[in-house]
């Protein structure tokens, strides 16, 4: 029986290479500041992200819902919009709109919000027959030719 070669490397296993003949080797540790950099520029982003939809995304100060339409003589319509804002003792202004059969906005109006109402009702006019009616958009920034002196 014969005892296995002890300086011959093992079937299918790399021989080491000669020492001195390449250099040191290198060991791969981490740059733990470039780690750290990572982290802390994809905690800045992910943060800025966040703000941003939240600012984007989140609940307005101001908004509204349309409560109902009726179709009037002459290419009019009439909506009534129900206003809820985070402060009823500002005044706001609405953008309501109407469409036409083809989905086509033919009839936009700003409408003043007084302080303290919920509910309003106005009449647009349409450059052709309306068939439904919504609100665009709210604000606080109310125009200066809307604002009563």
């Amino acid at each position: 029986m014969s005892t296995p070669d002890r300086t011959r490397p093992a079937e299918g296993a790399r021989p080491a290479p000669p020492e001195g003949r390449y250099g040191r080797a290198r060991t791969r540790t981490p740059r733990t500041w470039r780690v750290w950099a990572a982290t802390l520029i994809a905690l800045a982003v992910g943060g800025t992200v966040a703000y941003v939809a939240y600012q984007n995304l989140g609940t307005a100060p101001i908004e509204a819902q349309r409560l109902g339409f009726t179709e009037e003589p002459g290419n009019a319509m009439e909506i009534t919009i129900g206003v809820n804002r985070d402060d009823p003792g500002r005044a706001g202004v609405c953008i309501v709109r109407v469409r036409d059969i083809s989905g086509s906005e033919s009839g936009r109006k700003e409408i003043l919000v007084p302080p303290g109402v919920g509910e309003v009702s106005t009449v647009i006019k349409s450059i052709r027959r309306p068939v439904t009616a919504d609100v665009f958009g709210c604000s606080y920034d109310v125009p200066q030719y809307l604002s009563t002196p």
